[in-house]
């Protein structure tokens, strides 16, 4: 029998599965793991987020804005985006 993942578990699999060059909302990524209205949820399981194979700078707000980061704030975010194409220079 396969084992159930947690919510935590499938936030970290949509976003593992963010191409480099996107994002996706908070709502869109909980959405994506089975809970619509987990937007709040998405964002604590990204502010806990160490796990260097989890893009979680790729994680924004609904209204296009980074949002912060817990590695080194929405400057360095908004910097990783650029780098990646995603925000204009």
């Amino acid at each position: 029998m396969k084992k159930a993942t947690t919510f935590s578990e499938r936030v970290q699999n949509v976003v593992r599965n963010i191409p480099k060059g996107e994002t996706r909302s908070y709502t869109e990524v909980a959405t994506a793991a089975g809970s619509p209205g987990a937007a709040r949820a998405v964002g604590t399981i990204m502010r806990n987020n160490y796990l260097t194979d989890v893009p979680c700078h790729r994680v924004v707000k609904s209204d296009g804005s980074v949002g912060e980061y817990n590695r080194g704030g929405a400057k360095k975010k908004r910097a990783i985006l650029k780098q990646e194409g995603v925000l204009a220079m």
